[in-house]
């Protein structure tokens, strides 16, 4: 499948991510609705987010999981934000907070998993303004202290897309804390129509072009001495419940 092999790449140094405080943040929330309850579920967090979280460092946009173990669930991401709004958004007014368990909390399961993403401006590819559709989503797990030599590697990577792939449009973040397995780093590519996941995956051979013809197998070593696995999903946008447009305006000079 196109791209699988672009997510076992890209493990930086996760200290280098953590070193940026310009990059933008993201609250990852995953949400499961109750069995029964997903239109009153939906219908009441559109609702919410429309009202609560569709401007500012505390906006939100929404994420249905289409594959994977998590099929089914939602994403409720804020950001692009910072560690400083975080205040804010944990100390909501008394309206907010009756507005969210009143009408969204009572029709989903009371566990969530919460995660922080920082981006990674270098290492990432937003070179236009596009609207969010399709995600595939690469979660990348690294062997304990193997980040500092895979930095190496992440460059090679970089250079390899941004020079044979240049016009598409993907996201490296990194997460800010402590995870289990799979959860170190994720890899996004945003793209518009489902045939994009059977284009044939030509990493191999641009990675021979850019780096010197025998340089592949070689690199498949130094990738599996740096990591344990991966894990993918599909996400799919939904403007319906975000409070957010999906609308990515690049800025220039970016």
């Amino acid at each position: 499948m196109k791209k699988v092999l672009i997510a076992l790449l890209l493990l930086p140094l996760l200290t280098s991510a953590q070193d940026r405080p310009q990059e933008p943040l993201f609250m990852n929330v995953m949400i499961t609705p109750h069995s029964g309850h997903v239109n009153d579920f939906e219908s009441g967090l559109a609702a919410h987010n429309k009202k609560y979280h569709a401007e500012g460092a505390n906006a939100v946009r929404v994420y249905w999981i289409a594959s994977g173990k998590n099929s089914g669930k939602y994403i409720w991401s804020m950001g692009p934000t910072a560690w400083g709004a975080m205040d804010e958004a944990n100390n909501t007014d008394e309206a907010h907070t009756n507005d969210w368990n009143t009408n969204v909390a009572p029709h989903a399961e009371t566990t969530m998993e919460t995660t922080y993403w920082k981006g990674d401006s270098k290492h990432s590819n937003f070179t236009r303004d596009f609207e969010l559709k399709n995600l595939s989503v690469f979660y990348l797990d690294m062997k304990r202290f193997k980040e500092q030599s895979f930095m190496g590697i992440l460059d090679k990577v970089t250079k390899v897309f941004k020079e044979k792939d240049g016009d598409e449009q993907w996201g490296v973040y990194f997460n800010e804390l402590r995870s289990p397995k799979y959860q170190d780093m994720v890899w996004i590519n945003f793209f518009d129509s489902m045939s994009w996941m059977g284009e044939e995956d030509k990493f191999p051979q641009w990675y021979e072009e850019v780096h010197g013809e025998g340089t592949f197998m070689g690199f498949l070593k130094e990738f599996e001495a740096a990591t344990n696995g991966d894990y993918q999903e599909l996400w799919t946008y939904r403007s319906d419940l975000s409070g957010l447009s999906g609308q990515v305006v690049i800025p220039s000079g970016e």
